[in-house]
């Protein structure tokens, strides 16, 4: 059977030919380091995520209906396929919000990407170096996608879901990138990737963070190594999904650039675009707990000097983390326990029962969070105000333009390492949490990834 197609436009034509390449292709110092990052950053996700209620859910389905397969599954001593592998992993990456996330896409990349990289370079062989450029070549990939049908402002205007439709050609893009497809192969990879590329934003809609890893994380990592699986064992397809009748761009976002595909391509690495969260907490949290940091800073205070806490977002920001019913991403009790222990653990963000703790509620109650409209103005880039009102009658206020972990406030990698740490020792142990870390920042020395397994499984 031949593909059904009638070639290829420009765009795809500059896409496939860079993608088929990037295996072979060096990556510039600067994307190496922040590739390093994100890739210890999501490592450490999969592994605390491992412990969490979908972490639980994603190892109960490998262990009751996935095949048999030597792929890792991060945080315990299970192996599965690659595509069931992917899936478990991109779960565990999103179990929580600690993850990465990319702004001008509204995407968390990482929890879809790597996962999807180390199922297909465990199925492949690969080396660190192949795997490392894999990792960046989904960033580029993925996140271009969804800037050509429109960014951010597209989350705010379809109920299609950004996250989906970034993780699952980013994953694509990654997993291919292990396969060695030839540049028709990438064509024919990103026509099977379209149809399986998004998820809707009901996610909003769920409490227990379990459907929500699945549309960020396990869903696009699963439907990525698919993708590449499937080309790879001899399957055709479109010459180009991105133009042609029917195409993806007009059924999902009639208005988008297909230029921004290609924009900047090998000049600018997405993945340096991409936030490293300080916090683990949702993205628009960050800045208001930023804030108060500052603001403690320069006065010292405790929780019970604190009359009102007056947070402003822009109001579609503001409406993602409106007293949700999930800890780490409700804006009112993240802050209610910044006030009372001065910092936000992973732990705290965590403790779902704390949500009804009267001490927590009685702060929770000074917390005011409004959406204005100037600072909509800005976006993609999310400015928060926080003014603090304390009982004695006086006011503090700080303005976070650039959250830590931004690329305008970028972690260093001590912050970034030391986050890991503390993220994956209580899975695996300080002494093998460490080993994964230096292994990280020397992968071009991993002449097969499948050896990372002992340093991302517990027992």
């Amino acid at each position: 059977m031949t593909a059904q197609a009638s070639g290829a436009g420009p765009e795809m034509n500059e896409l496939s030919a860079y993608m088929s390449a990037a295996g072979t292709r060096a990556l510039p110092a600067e994307a190496a380091e922040h590739a390093k990052h994100h890739l210890l950053d999501t490592l450490a996700a999969m592994i605390s995520g491992s412990q969490l209620l979908p972490g639980q859910a994603a190892l109960r389905y490998v262990l009751s209906h996935a095949g048999k397969g030597a792929a890792t599954i991060a945080g315990s001593a299970v192996t599965a396929a690659p595509v069931e592998a992917a899936l478990a992993n991109g779960v565990m990456a999103h179990a929580d919000e600690t993850d990465d996330s990319h702004n001008a896409s509204r995407s968390h990349p990482g929890c879809a990407i790597v996962p999807a990289a180390l199922a297909a370079g465990e199925e492949f062989g690969l080396d660190g170096v192949r795997f490392l450029r894999a990792v960046t070549l989904g960033y580029d990939v993925g996140t271009r996608v969804v800037m050509a049908m429109g960014g951010f402002a597209l989350s705010y205007e379809s109920s299609i879901s950004t996250h989906s439709i970034t993780g699952t050609f980013g994953a694509a893009a990654a997993a291919a990138c292990a396969a060695a497809l030839d540049a028709q192969g990438m064509r024919w990879l990103l026509d099977y990737t379209a149809q399986q590329s998004s998820g809707i934003i009901a996610w909003r809609r769920d409490t227990d963070h379990i459907e929500k890893a699945f549309v960020f994380g396990g869903m696009p990592a699963r439907n990525g190594v698919t993708s590449a699986l499937v080309v790879h064992s001899g399957w055709n397809g479109l010459d180009d999904i991105f133009t042609g009748p029917d195409n993806f761009f007009q059924a999902y976002a009639p208005k988008s650039q297909r230029a921004r595909l290609v924009e900047k391509l090998g000049e600018e690495y997405e993945i340096t675009r991409t936030d490293i969260k300080k916090w683990t907490v949702g993205s628009p949290i960050q800045g208001p707990l930023d804030a108060i940091e500052a603001i403690r800073g320069k006065r010292p205070f405790e929780a019970q000097d604190v009359q009102r806490v007056t947070v402003r977002l822009a109001p579609a920001v503001a409406a993602v983390v409106d007293n949700r019913d999930i800890p780490d991403i409700c804006l009112q009790h993240m802050l209610a326990v910044m006030l009372l222990d001065k910092t936000v653990s992973f732990h705290a963000a965590h403790d779902k029962p704390r949500m009804q703790d009267a001490q927590a509620l009685a702060q929770r109650e000074k917390v005011n969070l409004v959406g204005d409209e100037e600072l909509a103005k800005l976006l993609p880039v999310r400015v928060t105000v926080v003014e603090i009102e304390f009982i004695d009658g006086s006011r503090m206020s700080e303005r976070v333009s650039a959250v830590r972990g931004t690329p305008r406030n970028p972690m260093s990698r001590s912050e970034v390492m030391e986050k890991a740490r503390d993220l994956m020792a209580p899975v695996v142990g300080s002494e093998q949490a460490q080993r994964l870390i230096a292994t990280v920042y020397a992968i071009e020395n991993v002449a097969d990834v499948r050896s990372l397994r002992p340093l991302l499984q517990s027992s």
